[in-house]
């Protein structure tokens, strides 16, 4: 009981003392380039503040006079109040050099120290860009992830969904250069069942958020199995009924020219009878001048007594007419009664016989 009393006495003073200043935050990581802010506040009254980056002396601060120091990567703001005396430090630009202890010295009163981590971001991609297989083909994916540090975290993910450990492995390279950055690489199995959004996260504790590259996993054969026979049937159907249409109107067309043709041929000898009887009637009537004459005659053999023929008044083409049709003797009817009534008068005679005069009409 005796050994508490000092222990508990300890305590308390170390409170006390601890409560004459604060550093916040104690822990602070950071990506490379960002900046560091910490904030160094007392309630006692102090003269001198100075601010020690890995043991060096990068600021100094006067309460009566202010920031005495000039440094363009380092910087401090006075958020002082009534009750409590803070400085804001800035550390701009941090570097991986800077990865250490950060401290702030309240001299003759306390010291305290934050821990100051930089990291790394690098770069993360799956190779070989987006895939297209069949339904059931196994696909390896493989992702890189270069010039971190610390190491990072790799996860998969598949449709959103994060891949289990045991279905990737994960290869360690590094630190590979004086700044001990990684490298990582990374082979996912997969099967494929279906189009799917694959992605590859990288990250360490300063970044907000991972970093990812993502691929696009294209299944051809799920494309409608199940609507390509669909798709099939209906392609048939419709060929199948235009076909149909086609040869129906090819059909209706050739029973079309075929009945115009018979038509045609039927008509045919009908029209060559008129026209050959038209041509006959007509040969005729030119013949004939448009009369019917009741002596035509085809007789063939030539009459002796009708090369004493005369002919007045004609032209030489109605001779080349008479020559063509022979005309049957005519006789005057009052030459034939003066001939009966004068029988017994004297008649003139040429030689033995009689010279008869034809009269021949040409109409």
């Amino acid at each position: 009981m005796g050994n508490l009393i000092p222990l508990i006495l300890l305590a308390c003073v170390a409170q006390v003392l601890n409560s004459q200043m604060q550093l916040n935050p104690r822990t602070i990581t950071l990506l490379r380039g960002d900046t560091a802010r910490l904030i160094c506040s007392t309630a006692e009254p102090w003269q001198v503040m100075v601010w020690i980056l890995n043991g060096g002396s990068v600021l100094t601060i006067s309460a009566q006079y202010g920031i005495l120091s000039n440094n363009p990567n380092v910087n401090a703001i006075n958020c002082s109040t009534n009750q409590l005396s803070s400085w804001e430090f800035t550390l701009n630009r941090v570097q991986r050099s800077y990865q250490g202890q950060v401290t702030c010295d309240l001299q003759n009163i306390q010291r305290q120290t934050a821990d100051l981590f930089v990291q790394e971001r690098g770069n993360v991609a799956i190779t070989g860009g987006n895939v297209t297989v069949l339904k059931g083909e196994e696909i390896l994916f493989q992702c890189l992830a270069v010039g971190w540090y610390p190491e990072p975290s790799l996860t998969w993910l598949v449709n959103g969904r994060e891949v289990d450990q045991g279905q990737y492995n994960i290869s360690t390279e590094g630190p590979v250069d004086v700044d001990g950055l990684y490298n990582l690489t990374s082979n996912l199995s997969v099967q494929a069942a279906e189009s799917s959004h694959v992605e590859c996260l990288a990250s360490v504790s300063a970044l907000p958020t991972p970093q990812a590259s993502s691929v696009r996993l294209t299944v051809v054969a799920e494309v409608g199995v199940e609507n390509v026979c669909d798709d099939c049937a209906v392609l048939i159907a419709v060929t199948a009924s235009v076909s149909a249409v086609l040869l129906l109107l090819l059909l209706s067309i050739c029973i079309v020219l075929c009945y115009v043709r018979r038509r045609a041929k039927s008509s045919l000898p009908e029209a060559i009878r008129i026209d050959e009887s038209k041509s006959g009637r007509s040969s005729v009537a030119e013949a004939t001048g448009g009369e019917v004459n009741l002596g035509y005659t085809t007789e063939g053999h030539s009459d002796a007594g009708r090369s004493d023929l005369v002919v007045t008044g004609e032209t030489h083409s109605q001779m080349n007419s008479i020559s063509t049709h022979k005309i049957p003797d005519v006789v005057s009817s009052s030459n034939f009664s003066l001939t009966t009534s004068q029988s017994n008068a004297p008649t003139d005679h040429c030689g033995d016989g009689s010279k008869t005069v034809r009269r021949m009409t040409t109409v």
